[in-house]
């Protein structure tokens, strides 16, 4: 690269994208990378403030910012991503589909941690719809020395770093549990809830069941509901330690192995996780999920949902962000809550 004053620069090619401003208008490249400079541009240059450019003269051993960025997306794009650029140096990446969007956090951090370069990405762990965006990722100067890009590739290793994982589960069984509920005393409330939150994933909903309280009859609930095998049964109710919250104990008995009874997320403390030894989750919903607009079950279903087997530290990793803060007006999932990092 070489700095020339613009009527030097007229034959040379333009090793960057140069952005025209025009205040309360406009913003947009006005001069592409690549671009031969011509004794007309030269007035166009200087209204852009241009007495002196760049042109593109490659050192040993050093690589443009768009080839940089290349194998940066190269590094990162995974299954169900697409992308744009470069454009002024920078590489986006675009959901293709709707899914689990994810990466690993450390590599991420590793990889920023190098210098010169930069991987920006939204929250890990997130459902995305197809066309939004996911990350953005450019090098720093214009020119950065081979051996940074060297370094990204051997951190990040051969599997891509970013993926999008389709949502996988696509059925299951609700057993609502509460005398008072079977007995037809007070309304069921839970069930219309999870529906909602079930069908924004595309997870139909077999078959509810509604149960007295106990543990055995609970635990005869769970057997029946898995004879039909949906891809998950969801217990809602009865999940708090008071004597007459039977759900924890009554999934215990099923046969199911418990992850975690207990989560650091508020709402959602006394969620529950088990598995069935063929994978099929269960998982015991506590009541706050038929009011508060994001509860920890919000935060794991997109995961449930598309076939990730979670294990106890999955749940330990939300304490940091595990609190809602109640807003007046709800904006979740813009929002910190489950956001940890």
């Amino acid at each position: 690269m070489k700095l020339l004053k613009v009527e030097e620069a007229v034959g040379h090619v333009l090793c960057h994208d140069m952005t025209r401003i025009v205040t309360g208008k406009t913003k947009s490249v006005q001069f592409r990378k690549g671009h031969v400079i011509r004794k007309e541009d030269i007035p166009m240059l200087r209204s852009m403030g241009k007495e002196q450019i760049y042109i593109w003269e490659k050192p040993e051993g050093a690589l443009h910012e768009d080839d940089a960025a290349e194998v940066l997306a190269a590094i990162c794009r995974g299954a169900g991503i697409g992308r744009n650029g470069p454009r002024e140096g920078k590489i986006e990446f675009i959901a293709q589909q709707d899914g689990l969007f994810q990466y690993d956090a450390g590599i991420l951090n590793r990889l920023n941690g190098i210098g010169d370069i930069i991987i920006a990405a939204r929250h890990n762990h997130g459902a995305v719809k197809a066309g939004d965006k996911l990350a953005a990722m450019k090098a720093i100067p214009l020119v950065i020395p081979e051996e940074k890009l060297r370094r990204a590739k051997a951190i990040a290793g051969e599997a891509p770093l970013m993926n999008i994982l389709p949502y996988r589960l696509k059925s299951a069984a609700i057993i609502t549990t509460g005398t008072e509920v079977a007995k037809g005393l007070v309304a069921d409330t839970f069930g219309p809830v999870l529906r909602e939150k079930l069908a924004a994933f595309g997870i139909t909903v077999m078959r509810q069941t509604v149960v007295a309280d106990g543990a055995d009859v609970v635990a005869g609930a769970i057997a029946a509901a898995r004879r039909e095998k949906p891809d998950m049964i969801l217990c809602s109710g009865g999940m708090s330690v008071d004597p007459d919250d039977n759900t924890p104990g009554a999934i215990r008995h099923s046969g199911a192995r418990i992850v975690t009874y207990g989560t650091p997320v508020i709402p959602g403390a006394m969620f529950l996780l088990a598995y069935f030894d063929d994978g099929i989750p269960v998982m015991g919903i506590p009541g706050c999920a038929m009011f508060a607009r994001a509860t920890v079950f919000d935060l794991i279903l997109p995961r449930i949902a598309a076939g990730q087997r979670l294990a106890r530290r999955d749940f330990s990793r939300m304490g940091a962000g595990g609190l809602c803060l109640s807003c007046p007006e709800c904006r979740y999932p813009v929002c910190p809550f489950g956001k940890s990092l």
